[in-house]
């Protein structure tokens, strides 16, 4: 791990963070949450992410919304292929969103030590994604989805729909 790296995720107290992230981007971070302060991390104006948060951007970029709310105990995570979400969107308490993942092809090698791949994960604009529900890498999102809680998205969910279950299935079509 990069100096850098560790600096700001181990040396810079919480209440530090939310301040920085108050004045550059106009948003509000929990003190209570891990939010890295990390130049891959963009925080739209007016978004706020709750308590026991912990957002990482390990390798790849990072891009939150304006007016984004994020619920308690969420877990987002972007590796090099990004994490994108859009403007006006909704994330439930206990959600995890994580955009890496293993490959897994080889037997005679531990999955933990195969490469790790990354294809990134969108979620466009006024996206609801209720509580506990699991959003894994390769995930697309389109606008004015709602995806039920508990539900896992690892592929494509068209827009304007809502979609549940696990794998999640698009059930209605919202006009």
């Amino acid at each position: 791990m990069k100096i850098g790296k560790i600096i700001r995720r181990f040396l810079v107290p919480a209440p530090l963070t939310t301040l920085l992230y108050l004045f550059k981007y106009g948003c509000k971070v929990s003190p209570k949450s891990e939010v890295e302060f990390s130049p891959l991390i963009t925080i739209g104006k007016g978004t706020q992410i709750s308590s026991f948060t912990k957002i990482k951007a390990s390798d790849g970029m990072l891009s939150i919304g304006d007016e984004v709310s994020i619920g308690t105990s969420c877990f987002l995570s972007a590796d090099k292929g990004g994490l994108s979400i859009g403007n006006f969107s909704m994330i439930g308490s206990n959600a995890t969103i994580v955009g890496n993942n293993y490959k897994y092809g080889r037997l005679e090698i531990p999955i933990c030590q195969q490469e790790k791949v990354s294809k990134g994960i969108v979620i466009e604009e006024n996206v609801w994604i209720g509580a506990g529900c699991v959003i894994l890498d390769g995930a697309q999102i389109g606008k004015n989805v709602i995806i039920t809680p508990n539900s896992v998205v690892s592929g494509k969910i068209a827009s304007n729909t809502i979609a549940q279950g696990n794998p999640a299935k698009i059930i209605f079509t919202r006009r």
